[in-house]
Formats: structure tokens, C-alpha cells, sequence
């Protein structure tokens, strides 16, 4: 790099110091002594880097430069929201394109490896095991040394993030990093792991949003406030969904249901703009690289659309619902508990505490070993992948008709013209491979959810209601070959229509949410089955949130995030329990008219960041709340040091807190009498950490989450919050 040198017996000479200074003013100086000579100053020298050396065309550039302002003035009048929105939304969809591309080319090497060693079953087996362990294993141990909050599905952590609560390292770039490589590696392990991406992509978009966030507070030269990176965060959830399934609508409403506890109507705008955009980038991606011939619904279906159910059906789509909503109890109950046990249990804590890799690969090698498709995962369509199952439990068709009308025999490779086919054996029929499907998926998927690796578990979720309307729907034409006869009319049962149902249902009944209605209706383009499929998504909404959390809330629980468990189930006493049998009535105040000794005492005795301030001793009214930082500034000033020394007298001060400190308001507050409901509303409401609570106009003390959770869960358990 070319530069200017100036020695120091130069810099010396008058004469030359003006031109060194005007040198200077447009260069950057770096010291640089030479060896033997440091603390000589005849031989030491100046190099000086000139700053911009070569700047060819500056008319153009200073054009150019111009143009792109203009522009960005112009871009800011209309709204700077739309175009970060818009910038999340095709990254997004780019993000999961790419991942589905390379997860697909490494499904394709799998099955071709497989088809390759012939009939040597023995090669087989390996082939079929321990391609998913070592992807398992990796994804696993890559997260766990690099980034470990990269493991999991990430939502608990979300809907933690959006209450509040700091989660450190949740949302940085390290950890977006992290989660694509292990979900790329989790997704193409395949079919026997049985584990999607909604979650951990949710989880990727809102870091996504965070950073975009951040981006648009430098560009404009504004605060980045709470409100606008809530809004920015659930946008962010709204394109996951969207991007995953190009389902915008059933996109924002489920963000705003699972990940957030509380949204503004007229914010919906910002979730709709940004999911629009990445479904229809995500669609036309599929376009572009032939996927599809047009813009189409993921898992498109053809049911017949001027008699798709007859009336006298919605009592089995009501009973289907029942059936998806007690099955989802059996699950969360169990997931549950199984993450607890894993957490108690000290051989599985050790084992998890020095090699989480093992762990998977253990669990890995038994879900793949189950699996494999020339033993018991003949009889569980186990050489499709989770696209083609749900793709053959959608099918228009009767199975039992097509086996009774057809000499069979399973193909060799898999039949994309007829995947049913996998699912028909002559011993088991279609009724026993999905009910062998259903029992064996049960345990598997609940233990799969224990891996401690970046995964998702919406999509196998869905993909098993699917499978328990798919058999309900089958049993339902078994008893009514020929149709329900109303009205002079013989219309025909079609169970695909009530694997649609049984997907929305049992997902809907695990996450608690009804936008799954609506996001199964917009994957398969089949709005006919609008009314049952809502039908049995309320019947089993009913049933599993009486009796469990949902999956998400279940798992905060277990993790012990500081999140505010909702009510659920019937909680009639929430009205009736008052703050004043559950809050925190032991004090660290602060006087206004304390002095430095007073100050010094209550900042050793308790480590809270915020203290109230109060008149008197006596009265106890609350004036306000003071900042544990402007109390050390307030001994600070006094000592002159940095530190504050805890002898220091308390003879000879003039002024005290409340002539120093900045003390602030207190905008909302609980009274004793506030029922634990509407403590619980505010808290969330407000994405609060703190409430103070007063008895006309007395502090009497305090509510945190902390305490807020426990009233809850008490009253859960019938027990009295004292």
C-alpha cells in the first residue's frame, strides 16, 4: 500500500510540521518503531496510510450516490415497514427453498444407495441405519458445541422472548447459523426420525426479523422501541408458517396464536404483507424449478366438490374431533412426562450432561432399526417420505374399494402414481397397516421430541391426525359402502376428507389452536370441507385444552422458562383468588429522604434492579420507583471513586434520594383486591416483569411472574395461592 513516511527528526523541523499536519488532517497514521531504536526518537517514524488513495470518476460517483439517497427517501416516504416486511419474506422463502432443495438431494442419495446394494439385506440394514444416526449424531453435536440454545424447536423460547423476558444468544447470528445446518441434517434423515421444520424455521425467521429489526433503526436513525420488535417478531412467525406451507392467511393466525399472548388488530397488516410475500416467493420457486406447472396448493386434492359430505356426516367429523382430542391428551401427557423423566432419570442426565450425540444416535438407531422397510416398516408405508405420506393419506380414493377391485402386489421402487400401494398388505389389510402406523408413530414421535437437536414437531403432528382421519374415514365407507342415502340422493363416503379433518384436529388440539382449520384448507386447496373440518378442530380444541397444556406451553413448563402459563381448562377460582393471597410482602424499599449510609445498607442487602420509593417509614405512600443504577450514582457522587466503600460515614451529607435521583413514575400498579385474572391480563398485556402492589395508596408490596406462575399453577392443582 502506498503511503508517505515522515522520521522523526523531520517531523521535528518547523518548516515541514505545516506540511505534516495538512498531511495528516487527510490520512490515517500508524507508529511503527523500528527494532533496537523504540525509545529513540531520531529513529522513530511516522508511515501514514493515505485514506482514500485512488477514487477514479467522482462525478459519477457522487451522481450514483445521490440517486441511491433519492431513492431511499422516496422508499422511506411511502413506509419503511413494507420494505423490510418485504425483504423478510423473500429471505425467508429462499431459506426454506434452499433447505427443501438440498434436503431433498440427500433423501435422493439415500434411497439410491439403498436401491444400489441390491439384495444384500444385511447392507441394507446398515444403509437404512446409520444414515440417520450419523446425520442425527452430527446434528446433535454440532449444535451442542457451538450454539446448545440452538437445540429443539425454538418456539417455547419465542413465545418466551415476545412476553418480555431477555433470552441471551436466542436471537443472534451465531445461532441462525447453527439451526440451518442441524435442521438440514435432522430433515434429511428422513422418514424413520419423523421430525418436520415448523418449528426451528419460526424460530430462524424471528432471528431474521430481530436483525432486520436492528437494521431499520440504523437506516432510519430511530429507537428500536419494544412495540415495534414485537411487531417484528411475530411477522417474522406469520412468514415461517408461510414460507414452509405457502399458507399466508393460516400463516398469521397461527403466529398469533401460539407465539404471541396478546396482538393488535392493526398491526394484522404487517403479518399478512410479509407472509403473502413469502408464500408467493416460495410458490414460484416451485415453479421455477419444475416442481410444479403453476402456482398450486402444496398438497393439492380433488375431491368432488358438488357433493363432498352429505349432513348426516358431521356427527362422525364430530366424533372424529373427539377421537383426535382425547388422542392429543395421550400425547401431551406423555411427551411430557417423558421429558421429565429423561431430566430425573441420573443415567440418561449423565449420559446427556457429556455426550447429548450419543443420545441421538441411540435413539436414532432404534427409530431407523423399527423402520426398516424389509421388517416392521413394511407394515408402516416406511419408504415414503413425510411429503408422500401425507400426499397418499389425502388421496381422493376408498382404499378398501381399490383392494377389493384389483389383483395387488407392492412394487418394487415406490409407485408416485399409486402410494396407497404402501399401505396395503394382504395379511394386515389397510385397516391394520395404519392402525400399526398409528400405535407404533405414538411412542416413537413422543420419543423422537426428546432429541436434543434443532427439529420440529408440527409437521409429524399434522402428519399423524392425518392418518387417524385417514382410518376413521375408511372405517366410516367400510360400514357405508354404497354411500349415505338423504333425500333421494346416494352420496359417497370420501376419507380423504376426513384425513383433512383429522390433521387439522389433532394438530390443532396439540398446539391449541383453531388456524389449523384453516392452514389445512390452504395446503390442499379444498375450501368444500371448510364446515366439518372447523367442526372437529372445536371438538378437540374442547377436549385437550379441559385436560392439557398444549405442546409448547408443556414444554416451557419443563425447561422452567419465565413464561406466565395461561389458564387453562376451567379455572373459575382465577376470579376469586385476590393479590393479596399471593403477593410478595417482603419490601426492599427506599425512603426519599434516605441518605448515603441508608442507600449503602439496602443496595448490599438486596441485588433487585428496580426499588420503590416511598414518602415515610410510616405512611408508605408510593411516589415512584428508582433504578438500581441511580443509586450507585447517588454513593458515587459522595465517594468520588468507583467503588463504594462500606465505611464510608454518613456524617456531613446534604442531600438525599430524592433530590438526586431520577425517580419514575409508576404508570400501573395492582391494588389488593385485583383479582389474580386480571393480574394475569395485565401482565401480559403489558409484557411486565414487575407490578407493585398498594392498599390505598400504601405500598404493601409486590408481584412477579414468579409468584403470578405459581398462583396459577396452585390453583391448577386445586390448591389455595397463600
Amino acid at each position: 500500500m502506498r503511503g508517505i513516511r515522515f522520521t522523526g527528526e523531520r517531523v521535528q523541523d518547523p518548516l515541514q510540521l505545516p506540511v505534516f499536519l495538512a498531511v495528516l488532517a487527510k490520512t490515517k497514521a500508524v507508529i511503527m518503531p523500528r527494532e533496537g531504536g523504540e525509545n529513540d526518537p531520531e529513529t522513530e517514524e511516522v508511515l501514514l496510510l493515505e485514506k482514500n488513495l485512488w477514487k477514479p470518476w467522482p462525478r459519477t460517483r457522487t451522481k450514483v450516490k445521490g440517486c441511491l439517497g433519492y431513492v431511499k427517501r422516496v422508499l422511506f416516504v411511502v413506509g419503511d415497514d413494507w420494505i423490510f416486511l418485504f425483504a423478510l419474506g423473500v429471505i425467508m422463502a429462499l431459506i426454506s427453498f434452499t433447505i427443501d432443495f438440498t434436503v431433498n438431494k440427500m433423501l435422493i442419495a439415500h434411497w439410491w444407495l439403498f436401491q444400489e446394494l441390491g439384495d444384500n439385506m444385511l447392507l441394507k440394514f446398515l444403509s437404512w441405519t446409520v444414515y440417520p444416526i450419523a446425520l442425527t449424531a452430527f446434528s446433535t453435536g454440532f449444535a451442542q458445541s457451538v450454539c446448545p440454545e440452538s437445540a429443539g424447536s425454538g418456539v417455547p423460547e419465542v413465545k418466551t422472548i415476545l412476553t418480555g423476558v431477555v433470552l441471551e444468544e436466542y436471537l443472534t447470528i451465531k445461532n441462525f447459523g447453527v439451526k440451518v445446518v442441524g435442521m438440514t441434517c435432522t430433515l434429511a434423515a428422513g422418514s424413520p426420525i419423523f421430525l418436520g421444520k415448523v418449528g426451528p424455521f419460526v424460530h430462524l425467521s424471528c432471528m431474521i426479523a430481530a436483525y432486520l429489526g436492528r437494521m431499520r433503526a440504523s437506516a432510519t436513525n430511530e429507537y428500536e422501541n419494544k412495540n415495534k420488535q414485537y411487531e417484528m417478531l411475530v411477522a417474522g412467525a406469520a412468514v415461517a408458517v408461510s414460507s414452509c406451507f405457502g399458507a399466508p392467511v393460516s400463516g398469521v393466525l397461527f403466529s398469533v396464536e401460539v407465539v404471541s399472548s396478546h396482538f393488535a388488530v392493526r398491526h394484522y397488516w404487517r403479518g399478512f404483507f410479509a407472509a403473502t410475500c413469502g408464500a408467493c416467493m416460495f410458490r414460484l420457486l416451485a415453479v421455477f424449478n419444475n416442481e410444479q406447472e403453476t402456482i398450486l396448493a402444496p398438497f393439492k386434492t380433488s375431491f368432488d366438490i358438488d357433493f363432498p359430505f352429505d349432513l348426516p356426516e358431521m356427527i362422525f367429523f364430530l366424533i372424529l374431533g373427539a377421537v383426535c382430542g382425547v388422542m392429543s391428551c395421550a400425547y401431551l401427557f406423555c411427551q411430557r412426562w417423558l421429558l421429565g423423566y429423561i431430566r430425573r432419570n441420573s443415567i440418561i442426565v449423565k449420559l446427556m450432561a457429556m455426550e447429548k450425540a450419543v443420545y441421538s444416535g441411540l435413539v436414532a438407531l432404534l427409530l431407523s432399526s423399527i423402520t426398516f422397510p424389509y421388517g416392521l416398516g413394511q407394515f408402516m408405508a416406511s419408504r415414503l417420505t413425510m411429503k408422500e405420506l401425507l400426499y397418499s393419506l389425502f388421496d381422493n380414493n376408498t382404499w378398501i374399494v381399490l383392494t377389493q377391485n384389483a389383483s395387488l402386489s407392492r412394487p418394487h421402487v415406490v409407485d408416485p402414481e399409486n402410494l396407497w400401494l404402501e399401505w396395503w398388505d394382504p395379511t394386515f389389510t389397510v385397516y391394520g397397516t395404519i392402525a400399526f402406523f398409528l400405535v407404533m408413530k405414538f411412542w416413537m414421535l413422543v420419543l423422537a421430541t426428546t432429541m436434543p437437536m434443532p427439529a420440529g414437531y408440527f409437521m409429524p403432528v399434522f402428519l399423524y391426525g392425518a392418518a387417524i382421519g385417514r382410518l376413521f374415514g375408511e372405517v366410516v365407507a367400510y360400514f357405508f359402502p354404497n354411500g349415505i342415502w338423504t333425500d333421494g340422493v346416494l352420496n359417497l363416503i370420501i376419507p380423504g376428507g376426513y384425513a383433512v379433518a383429522g390433521a387439522a384436529a389433532f394438530s390443532g388440539a396439540v398446539t391449541h389452536t383453531l388456524s389449523t382449520a384453516l392452514l389445512a384448507l390452504e395446503m390442499t386447496g379444498q375450501l368444500s370441507h371448510i364446515l366439518p373440518v372447523l367442526l372437529s378442530v372445536l371438538m378437540a380444541n374442547a377436549i385437550a385444552q379441559r385436560y392439557q397444556p398444549s405442546f409448547y406451553d408443556g414444554t416451557i413448563i419443563v425447561k422452567k422458562l419465565p413464561y406466565i402459563p395461561r389458564f387453562w381448562g376451567s379455572q373459575k377460582g382465577s376470579c376469586m383468588v385476590t393479590t393479596d393471597q399471593y403477593m410478595n410482602r417482603n419490601l426492599a424499599l427506599v425512603v426519599k429522604s434516605w441518605g448515603f449510609r441508608d442507600i449503602l445498607n439496602a443496595l448490599t442487602s438486596s441485588a433487585d434492579t428496580e426499588f420503590p420509593v416511598v414518602e415515610s417509614e410510616g405512611s408508605m405512600v408510593l411516589l415512584g420507583s428508582v433504578a438500581r443504577s441511580e443509586l450507585l450514582y447517588f454513593l458515587h457522587s459522595y465517594t468520588g471513586q468507583d467503588t463504594v466503600v462500606e465505611g464510608t460515614p454518613s456524617s456531613g451529607l446534604e442531600k438525599n434520594v430524592g433530590e438526586v435521583c431520577s425517580i419514575q413514575p409508576i404508570t400501573f400498579q395492582l391494588s389488593t383486591q385485583t383479582s389474580l385474572y386480571q393480574a394475569h391480563e395485565l401482565f401480559e398485556l403489558l409484557n411486565a416483569q414487575l407490578m407493585f402492589v398498594t392498599d390505598g395508596g400504601k405500598l404493601v408490596g409486590f408481584v412477579t411472574r414468579t409468584e403470578l406462575r405459581k398462583a396459577i399453577e396452585d390453583l391448577a392443582l386445586g390448591k389455595t395461592p397463600v
